[in-house]
């Protein structure tokens, strides 16, 4: 947004009085007394669409850094992280500040790959606005217009950058357009590229008319005048920002002004476009070509001027200890102390560093404070409460930390040394522990099978992971009581690569091994089986004699065990015995090693020795009666089957249902959900859904979720 050559201020509440100074902004990230003076932005948008350049570019553009880096290079603020610069692209959430004038922003650059969605929920609520870089090469995908439906259900203040037009194949106009398309009307230009000699040399602010020319390579352009041709030509662009603009604010005269002619002041325009993307009811559009800094400033004005501070944003639902509401915060730094653990890393000096944003209250050093994390058990995160204190206190500028006396409500900080906190957790005051309540996080259900190269390496790899899962809630870890696998559950195949290389640059030792599916075994037909443990050692022998009938239960009948032994051939705690040896096999079982369910195992007759007989003997006893009744019948194995509900848009549906037919899933449902999405309903086998997490997102380009709940085993489609 350009306000050059205005003196208007902004009329919200949060943003009163606060005006953009380029040429004087600081290089250092400082603290700030007033929650009015900070703004947190995520930026937001597919992988490659240009969001880590772009903080690049506004991070020069301040004098924040020296010079912009490279991503090939590993050399980027946001992609500091040694996994980030291995593989190319964003895979963590970072924060950045700049400063301008007295404001201090706070960007929050996510990952765009869809694997990493659970930092890009770590983004949204850390941040009281968004800015959706869209590529002018690429244009808008799918799971970004989603992503924009979800910003919108919760009044989130967005706006839009076309981002890469310095490359060959960006066209400015159709992307647009697709914005437009995907986003609505509200989305309209604010500037537009000029360009020289073949490629984009500047902006020309539609409002103003001045044109920000970068064409002498600085990151500070030259302000001039749009010429009479380039303004005649944009005029209806022109006119449909002003009527855009218009149609929100506050002054119902100004419309009938507009339409009459009149001339209206442009301090009156702007401060109404401020006022409409703080209010989250209009999305101006801005032209960047990031690598050459081009629309930097711009960038910097709109969000300075036209995105809400923390005061102006609701503060997230906390309640006690407990589990009952407290009463509603605001962001007042003279209020209860509430923060939210963000991100949560490891640093091999400081230890576990964790990115807080302060939602209420002040922080200082040396604060005791109480961490509390709730509501994420089924994410093998248990429910936990303890006292600390806080050390130092730092501002984080991507992977580096810069000491900071204080923070005030609305502002990001970084804590050290917080032994027990995970993300998510909350960070309050030790006389008045609260809780906020969790944000929504998707499901990891792509399993990964992992086991320690070596049993010297076993204990290694449970530290490591637990500090891995203490700062990633979209990883589950699990050690699968039936096949006594530890799997790590991942939203995907890149969050699972990432996930073992963290593991190993810190030294673990371990390799992937094929998931087992935790079959079962049942019987096929009914059968007897005889079992004789007699052995004889000199003194005291083993005599256990035992005879069973097994025979099916309906799936989901469970285990029965029946005495039918006449004349107390074996006596009462003998057939305890029986019952203990047949229960140690089932879990056993008798054919591929799996549990067998499903039996009824009668006792029908039998033999002591008045001498020899044991517990121990008549327990082994039981166990090869039911090994020798299997051998004389078919055995059935059972595969676990899930009821898996998955929402895809409309035009995804009949390739979705002849998928799940090819996975031998039996259709349950269909129910249309609304907004062109439809949720189908299936039974699926679970061996078809290790990797249906990646495939769904191929097959609905990146679309389709799906949500799963263990229903039932029944025959496998091959049985032995």
């Amino acid at each position: 947004m350009s306000v050059k050559g205005t003196n208007s201020t902004s009329k919200g509440p949060g943003r009163a009085g606060v005006e953009p100074k380029r040429a004087e902004s600081s290089g250092a990230p400082t603290a700030v007394d007033r929650p009015e003076l900070v703004r947190n932005i995520v930026l937001v948008g597919h992988s490659g669409a240009g969001k880590t350049m772009l903080l690049e570019a506004l991070l020069a553009s301040t004098g924040m850094i020296t010079r912009m880096g490279s991503i090939a290079d590993g050399t980027t603020v946001g992609d500091a992280d040694p996994v980030a610069v291995h593989q190319q692209r964003s895979v963590a959430l970072s924060v950045a500040p700049v400063v301008v004038g007295d404001v201090k922003v706070n960007l929050f650059d996510t990952p765009g790959y869809a694997d990493f969605v659970g930092e890009l929920r770590a983004g949204l609520r850390a941040a009281d606005g968004a800015l959706f870089v869209v590529s002018a090469v690429d244009g808008v995908d799918a799971a970004t217009t989603a992503l924009w439906g979800e910003c919108e259900r919760v009044g989130m203040p967005r706006a839009v950058v076309i981002s890469r037009l310095d490359h060959p194949r960006a066209d400015y106009d159709a992307v647009l357009a697709e914005c437009r398309a995907a986003f609505g009307e509200s989305v309209l230009p604010l500037s537009v590229p000029v360009q020289g000699d073949g490629s984009i040399v500047g902006v020309l602010d539609l409002l103003s008319g001045e044109v920000s020319d970068y064409s002498d390579g600085t990151l500070q352009p030259t302000v001039h005048p749009g010429s009479e041709d380039q303004l005649e030509r944009l005029a209806v662009a022109r006119g449909e920002l002003m009527e855009g603009i218009i149609a929100e604010s506050e002054d119902e005269t100004l419309m009938d002004r507009y339409l009459g002619s009149e001339e209206i002041e442009l301090d009156a325009i702007v401060s109404d476009l401020e006022t409409a993307v703080a209010r989250g009811t209009f999305f101006p559009v801005l032209a960047t070509a990031a690598t050459a800094g081009i629309g930097a400033a711009e960038v910097l004005d709109l969000l300075v001027r036209g995105f809400p501070s923390p005061a102006e944003h609701a503060v997230p639902r906390v309640t006690d200890l407990d589990g009952q509401p407290a009463r509603p915060l605001s962001c007042d730094p003279d209020g209860p102390l509430v923060g939210e653990v963000v991100r949560t890393t490891v640093d091999p000096f400081l230890g576990r560093v964790c990115l807080v944003r302060l939602f209420s209250g002040t922080l200082t050093e040396d604060t005791p404070v109480h961490v509390g994390g709730h509501g994420l058990a089924d994410r093998g995160h248990p429910d936990h409460d303890s006292d600390e204190r806080v050390g130092h206190l730092y501002a984080p500028f991507g992977a580096s930390l810069r000491a900071v006396p204080r923070v005030v409500a609305g502002d990001i900080c970084a804590l050290a040394k917080l032994a027990s906190a995970e993300t998510g957790d909350t960070v309050s005051s030790r006389d008045a522990p609260l809780l906020i309540n969790p944000w929504d996080m998707p499901e990891p259900l792509m399993p990964v099978a992992v086991e320690a190269a070596s049993h010297g390496d076993e204990d290694a790899l449970a530290k490591s992971l637990a500090k891995v899962a203490a700062g990633d809630p979209t990883l589950r870890v699990e050690r699968n009581a039936e096949t006594h696998q530890l799997v790590l559950w991942c939203m995907g195949e890149a969050h699972a690569d990432v996930v073992l290389d963290r593991l190993r640059d810190q030294g673990v030792k371990l390799q992937t091994v094929d998931v087992v599916t935790p079959l079962r075994e049942t019987f096929g037909a009914p059968a007897s089986g005889h079992g004789r443990y007699v052995k004889q050692s000199g003194g005291h022998g083993q005599y256990a004699i035992c005879d069973i009938e097994v025979e099916p239960l309906e799936r989901g009948g469970g285990f029965e065990f029946v005495d039918r032994i006449v004349g107390g051939v074996i006596p009462g705690p003998y057939v305890l015995s029986v019952e203990k040896g047949v229960r140690s096999q089932m879990q056993k079982g008798v054919a591929a090693g799996f549990p067998v369910v499903d039996i009824r195992v009668t006792l029908v007759g039998g033999k002591t020795h008045s001498v020899d007989s044991s517990d121990a003997a008549f327990q082994a006893a039981g166990a090869l009666a039911l090994r020798e009744a299997a051998a004389a019948t078919k055995i059935q194995l059972l595969e676990p089957v899930s009821a898996v509900t998955i929402s895809v848009p409309d035009d995804y549906v009949g390739s979705v249902m002849s998928d799940l037919s090819s996975r031998r899933g039996r259709l349950t449902g269909t129910t249309s959900s609304g907004g062109e999405t439809t949720e189908i309903s299936a039974e699926v086998p679970d061996a078809e859904l290790l990797r249906y997490a990646v495939e769904l997102r191929a097959l609905t380009a990146g679309t389709g979720r799906f949500r799963r709940e263990y229903l039932r085993h029944e025959p496998a489609a091959r049985a032995s």
